[in-house]
C-alpha cells in the first residue's frame, strides 16, 4: 500500500522576508510629505504675486493682467470639474442648497475677494516688491481673521480672543511698519500702494470663511473652488471691460510665456491645499503656507527683484510677520486655577 504524501495546508502563510514596517512610520512619512507639499504651495502664492506683478508692469494695465491670470485659472478648473463626477455633483448640490434657501446666496461671493487679491497683485506688487506685498497681505489676513474667528463668521466655530492672538496680530502690524515707513513718500511709494494689499488680506480672510462654508455644503473642494473662480472671473471681466473702455487696450502683449502662468500656479497651490488639509489640519496648513510665502518672497526680492527690492529692514519685517503668525496660531496651554476641595 502506498503511503499518502503529506502536503502543507493551503492557508499556511509564506515566511515573511523581514519585519513588517510599523504603521506609524507610514503615517509619519505621509504627514512630512504633506507639510513639504504645503510649504511648496506657499512658495506658489509668492510665485503668483511675482508673475502677476511683472505682467501688470509689462502691460501697464493691472486689470488686464488680473483677468488673464484669474481667467486662465478658471478655465483649468472648469476642465478638472468636467472630468470629476464628484465635483459636478458638489456643484449641483450647492445650487440646490441656494435655491431651497438653506445656503445664503451671498456666501457664494468669496470669489470677489480672490479677484481683488489678484488685482492687487497686478497693480502694486511690482511697485512694492514681493516681500513687502506679502507682509501686507499676511497682516491684513491675520488681524481680520482674529475678528472673524471671535464672531463665528459664516457659521464657523467661535474662537475666543486670547492674549497670544492679539500679540501675534500686533507683531504683524509692526512688521508692516518696519518694512514700509522708511519708504513712504519722496522717492518711495505712496500710502495707497500699501493700503491695497492690506485690504486684500482683509478680503482673503473673508474669502476663507465663505469658501469653507461652501466647501462643506458641496462636499467637494473642487466644486467650491470652481464657484469661487467663476464669481471672481465674472467680476474681473466686468471691471476690466469698463477699465478698457475708459483707457483703451494695452499697446502689446508680452511675448514671455512664463508671464501667463499665474492662473496655472494658482490652480496648483489650491489643489495642494485641498489634498493636504485633511492630513495636517487647518492650523499647520496656515503656518506652512505663510512660511513658504514669506521665505519665497524674500528670495524673489533678492534673486529676481521686482520693484525696489529688499533691504535689511524688509528681512526683519519678514521675521516679525512670521513670528506674529506663529504666536497667533499656536494654541498656548491655559493655566489651571487651583481649586480648594470642599471640607468634609
Amino acid at each position: 500500500m502506498l503511503k499518502a504524501m503529506s502536503t502543507p495546508p493551503l492557508s499556511s502563510p509564506a515566511p515573511a522576508a523581514g519585519p513588517a514596517p510599523h504603521p506609524e512610520q507610514g503615517s509619519r512619512a505621509r504627514t512630512v510629505l504633506a507639510i513639504a507639499a504645503t510649504l511648496v504651495a506657499g512658495v506658489g502664492v509668492a510665485t503668483q504675486s511675482r508673475i502677476n506683478g511683472e505682467l501688470g508692469q509689462r502691460l501697464d494695465d493691472g486689470y488686464t493682467a488680473a483677468l488673464i491670470s484669474f481667467g486662465s485659472g478658471w478655465v483649468i478648473l472648469l476642465v478638472l470639474l468636467a472630468l470629476s463626477p464628484r465635483g459636478r455633483a458638489g456643484f449641483a448640490r450647492v445650487l440646490t442648497e441656494v435655491r431651497q434657501g438653506r445656503l445664503a446666496w451671498w456666501m457664494l461671493l468669496g470669489g470677489l475677494a480672490g479677484a481683488y487679491f489678484v488685482l492687487a497683485q497686478s497693480l502694486v506688487a511690482g511697485m512694492l516688491g514681493v516681500a513687502i506685498f506679502t507682509i501686507a497681505i499676511v497682516t491684513g489676513q491675520t488681524v481680520t481673521g482674529l475678528t472673524l474667528d471671535a464672531t463665528g463668521f459664516a457659521g464657523a466655530r467661535r474662537t475666543a480672543v486670547a492674549p497670544a492672538r492679539v500679540v501675534g496680530a500686533a507683531l504683524t502690524v509692526g512688521a508692516v511698519a518696519v518694512a514700509v515707513i522708511p519708504r513712504l513718500g519722496g522717492d518711495g511709494f505712496p500710502v495707497a500702494a500699501i493700503v491695497l494689499p492690506l485690504l486684500a488680506g482683509v478680503a482673503v480672510a473673508f474669502q476663507q470663511g465663505l469658501n469653507g462654508r461652501v466647501r462643506a455644503e458641496a462636499q467637494s473642494a473642487l466644486a467650491a473652488t470652481t464657484i469661487n473662480f467663476t464669481v471672481g472671473s465674472a467680476a474681473l471681466f466686468v471691471a476690466t471691460v469698463t477699465h478698457l473702455l475708459l483707457v483703451g487696450l494695452p499697446e502689446a502683449l508680452p511675448t514671455n510665456p512664463v508671464l501667463y502662468l499665474g492662473g496655472a500656479v494658482g490652480a496648483i497651490f489650491i489643489a495642494i491645499q485641498t489634498l493636504t488639509v485633511a492630513r495636517i489640519g487647518v492650523l499647520v496648513l496656515g503656518l506652512c503656507l505663510v512660511t513658504g510665502q514669506l521665505a519665497a518672497s524674500l528670495v524673489f526680492d533678492v534673486v529676481a527683484p521686482l520693484g525696489p527690492g529688499s533691504t535689511s529692514a524688509t528681512a526683519v519685517a519678514v521675521m516679525l510677520a512670521l513670528a506674529g503668525v506663529l504666536v497667533a496660531s499656536i494654541r498656548w496651554p491655559r493655566r489651571r486655577s487651583a481649586v480648594t476641595p470642599p471640607s468634609a
